[in-house]
């Protein structure tokens, strides 16, 4: 999509620092209170423990006005509409020649084949900056092993404190259940009937699923209350039976809540482990939320064929207006030409290279920020090494975003963090978002809570 030139000098953290009116009135009346923020901040954070954000939580919620969200909304679902929509425009509804374009390993491609759903699922969330122009896409997540839908359990206890309380009433704020969105999401996308209350099992990989094992006892306990029975366990547990059927000891398994992601498949064990369920659910057996298919739609692969010029055509105006505004600059690290600001061709290779500090580097599919380098952090040499050793790989490159941060209360005053929003979308539209923090100073090229990120919920003015 059409990229504007890069800044001569990147601005500093201080004079990017930019937030909203509202954020701005909740720090004044914040001060006001006289109080404490550890104090504050002591109230709230023990209910994070066992969530996605494993006990740290940043000082105080998001806020979003309610125009930005109504614009954050419309603009994920054209996102959405546009990724899903790509095999079709692109590739005559060939989904392995869409898997091979994006770069996806060859051990996943039979896989993301054989298990995708009758359609993409709507479960997603857009990983975001804020800068001058926006909320600006790093990207797109597309699974049901999201971390944050289990945010609005810091929302509530937010809400427990009087303070609080009374904000939210006097500036009509609320907040959106991101789990109770993909509570629904899954109702809707595996066909559950009104009334009836389905058997789901939270499927982990073996591997991580001993770290993981206290936040899936948390999310299933709270997402039974929403009218599933849901249990966790890996995909090591289950038993197919001579009928396919699928059991986890003595539980029969309606729906497998895929919490392993598609490139725990490249483990030696993956495709026996996953072959039995494939087969289930190629009969009928069982359901799979989310698809296999579901992460394909959300690599950077994908981001790199919405952002190139050369597909422009594919897409009407108000579409274009949209990638133009949300997506950075995103290639594939292939030899030969491509199109930067807008309009001048230059060779990827040499580009690469001489706009070193306004790129990064990051893998196809893998997710936690793994194998990301930052060229601004980079010296030139090891640069032109990583960008050699990834080319015709599973690797993108993207134009950095130079984000704006906020601030934060601390017993030492207001501190500087830099933020990623991350928003999702479900089968009813916009679904609740999710902060990442770290301060501003460590200018961190990766922003999420396996690099020591603290997290927050979001509030947001009622329509």
């Amino acid at each position: 999509m059409t990229e504007q030139a890069a800044p001569t000098r990147p601005a500093t953290y201080s004079e990017r620092m930019h937030q909203n009116a509202l954020t701005d009135t909740y720090l004044a009346a914040f001060e006001a209170s006289g109080i404490r923020p550890s104090e504050f901040h002591a109230t709230v954070q023990p209910v994070t423990v066992g969530t996605n954000m494993d006990g740290r939580c940043l000082t105080r919620p998001g806020f979003l006005e309610r125009e930005q969200v109504q614009r954050l909304g419309a603009d994920l679902e054209t996102l959405y509409q546009c990724l899903t929509s790509l095999p079709d425009r692109l590739f005559g509804g060939d989904l392995a020649s869409f898997v091979i374009a994006t770069g996806v390993p060859a051990q996943q491609v039979n896989a993301i084949v054989r298990g995708r759903g009758n359609a993409p699922s709507r479960l997603s969330r857009a990983d975001m900056y804020v800068d001058d122009t926006g909320f600006r896409v790093l990207e797109y997540n597309m699974s049901a092993s999201l971390g944050g839908i289990d945010a609005a359990t810091l929302s509530r206890a937010y809400m427990d404190q009087p303070f609080m309380a009374e904000f939210a009433a006097e500036h009509n704020l609320g907040f959106i259940d991101t789990m109770v969105e993909a509570a629904e999401t899954l109702k809707a996308e595996c066909d559950v009937r009104p009334g009836t209350r389905p058997t789901v099992a939270f499927c982990d990989w073996p591997g991580s699923y001993p770290d993981l094992e206290a936040q899936l006892i948390k999310n299933t306990t709270n997402i039974s209350k929403l009218g599933v029975d849901a249990f966790p366990c890996h995909l090591g547990h289950m038993r197919i039976d001579e009928n396919s059927e699928v059991w986890v000891g003595d539980r029969h398994v309606d729906i497998i809540y895929r919490s392993f992601l598609i490139e725990d498949l490249l483990d030696p064990t993956g495709p026996g482990l996953i072959e039995p369920v494939l087969r289930a659910a190629e009969r009928g057996k069982v359901k799979i939320f989310s698809p296999m298919d579901a992460e394909l739609y959300g690599s950077k692969g994908a981001l790199a064929l919405l952002s190139d010029e050369a597909n422009r055509g594919v897409f009407d105006e108000q579409e274009l207006e949209v990638l133009d505004r949300i997506l950075p600059w995103t290639r594939m690290v292939r030899p030969g030409p491509v199109t930067v600001d807008g309009s001048r061709s230059v060779l990827l290779e040499d580009y690469a290279l001489t706009a070193r500090d306004e790129l990064i580097l990051k893998p196809v599919m893998l997710h936690g920020g793994t194998g990301v380098v930052p060229g601004w952090q980079t010296d030139p040499d090891s640069w032109a090494g990583m960008v050699k050793d990834a080319m015709d790989g599973e690797f993108v490159l993207q134009r950095r975003i130079h984000p704006h941060t906020e601030l934060f209360p601390s017993d030492e005053g207001l501190k500087e963090y830099l933020l990623v929003w991350g928003a999702f979308l479900g089968a009813r539209g916009y679904s609740g978002a999710f902060l990442r923090g770290g301060p501003a100073e460590a200018q961190s090229a990766v922003v999420n809570t396996l690099t020591g990120a603290s997290g927050s919920c979001c509030f947001s003015e009622l329509a």
